[in-house]
């Protein structure tokens, strides 16, 4: 079983430990500070020796396996050419991605201190966390307005601001039973702190999903003074003024509950800095102030909406009078008058001219598209018998492509062949 440093001292950077096992790019230690994916925190990252970490992963046998690159990996292939840079017995030093693991520490703690704050406040428990890489997010057990989210987060800010300490203890079951925990994990095979890590975390890496059942063995909690103690085995900081700020950024229903997402220190500044950038970019365009903006948005919209009307109304125009131009060129059949002809228009186009075609009495109407694959529209007056759907279909099964509609009028797409040779198809459909 592998001694997790990162279970007392999460600020330490480096570390010196001793390879105990090594296959190919997969190398495991006495003892290590790398974090591996659990608990809805994902893996550190760094160097052992002189070799990238890229994944660590926690086994069931209690070790931790530390992933290599794919460079580290050709180096320690047997029989390559040069001798492993890692052996087993091999004492190698490690260092921590630092800025990466403080990101996580950061986010990890505020999450503590946003889910106390609705647990206090509101009595609405989180039933799980994630951390992901641009924002976390936790779920809670039911749904809140927009006033008691708020709230919550100014109490978890105000934990922030007066800089309380965070400190990590051990108790067994006897004293943990004593203690007012903010959550339980689920019942583990041991007492061992790795799997109760593993058992609060569920099924996967990816959330953290927060158990209610209280269980036996040690416990490592989590004690943000005189506000939240928990049960957890990820890295958090030393006091809450390191987290910075705790910023939600959008809540959505989930799962019959609510999700929030968040961000915090770091990553909260960096998410000020983009809005900050993108209202004024907003801003710049409009010239508009940022009181203004919502309003200046709202115009354009209303502009935008009154252009489309327009755009349609003279759309609708065009077509009747090209429609009066393609009619009068129609072919006099026994089965009405066919328009067979190439139009370079989108699929909207097509149909609105065909349409206006047959509005007239004794027509049939077949427009391609000029690009291919091809657009088809086929339609045909209430007093023509066509089948404006059968004959799509008769297309399409010649020349591939799909479609569909009703007797008077269907339209299809992707007909693989020219122009030309669709229409004689389709004059041959029509007139049987």
């Amino acid at each position: 079983m592998t001694d997790r440093l990162y279970y007392t001292d999460p600020y330490d950077r480096e570390f010196d430990a001793v390879i105990v096992r090594c296959e190919g790019r997969r190398v495991a230690l006495d003892r290590t500070g790398f974090y591996p994916t659990s608990g809805g925190q994902p893996f550190d990252t760094g160097t052992l020796g002189n070799l990238r970490v890229i994944d660590v992963v926690d086994e069931d046998d209690g070790t931790i396996t530390h992933v290599m690159d794919d460079a580290g990996a050709e180096l320690a292939r047997p029989g390559a050419p040069h001798a492993p840079p890692l052996q087993v017995g091999q004492p190698v030093h490690g260092i921590i991605d630092w800025p990466r693991r403080f990101d996580h520490m950061q986010q990890h703690t505020g999450q503590h201190l946003l889910s106390a704050a609705f647990d206090r406040l509101l009595g609405v428990p989180t039933v799980s966390f994630h951390l992901g890489a641009e924002a976390s997010t936790i779920d809670l057990a039911r749904e809140l307005p927009p006033r008691d989210i708020a709230a919550a987060e100014s109490e978890a800010n105000r934990i922030v601001w007066e800089n309380r300490p965070v400190t990590i203890r051990f108790a067994d079951a006897e004293e943990a039973a004593r203690l007012t925990l903010r959550k339980r994990p689920r019942p583990a095979r041991d007492a061992s702190p790795r799997d109760d890590e593993r058992e609060r975390a569920g099924v996967g890496p990816r959330e953290h999903k927060e158990g209610k059942p209280p269980r036996t063995g040690t416990l490592r909690l989590i004690d943000v003074e005189g506000f939240d103690l928990s049960a957890c085995g990820g890295t958090h900081v030393a006091r809450t003024g390191a987290v910075g700020i705790i910023a939600v950024g959008s809540w959505e229903r989930f799962k019959g509950g609510q999700r929030i997402e968040f961000r915090c220190g770091g990553r909260a500044l960096d998410r000020v800095r983009s809005l900050r950038d993108t209202a004024s970019a907003a801003m710049r365009l409009l010239s508009v102030t940022a009181g203004e903006l919502p309003e200046a948005i709202e115009r354009l919209q209303a502009d935008a909406k009154e252009q489309r009307r327009a755009v349609s109304a003279l759309q609708t125009e065009l077509a009747s009078y090209r429609a009066a131009e393609l009619a009068a060129s129609a072919d006099v059949s026994d089965r009405g008058r066919l328009v067979l002809r190439v139009v370079d228009a989108d699929a909207t186009g097509l149909k609105a001219l065909a349409s206006a075609i047959v509005a007239a009495a004794g027509y049939a109407a077949v427009l391609v598209s000029a690009s291919t694959p091809a657009l088809v529209v086929v339609a045909r007056s209430a007093d023509v018998t066509v089948q404006a759907n059968q004959v799509l279909a008769a297309l399409t099964a010649r020349f591939g492509g799909r479609g569909g509609g009703k007797p008077e009028l269907a339209q299809g797409g992707g007909l693989n062949a020219p122009a030309p040779a669709i229409l004689e198809a389709a004059r041959a459909a029509i007139l049987g």
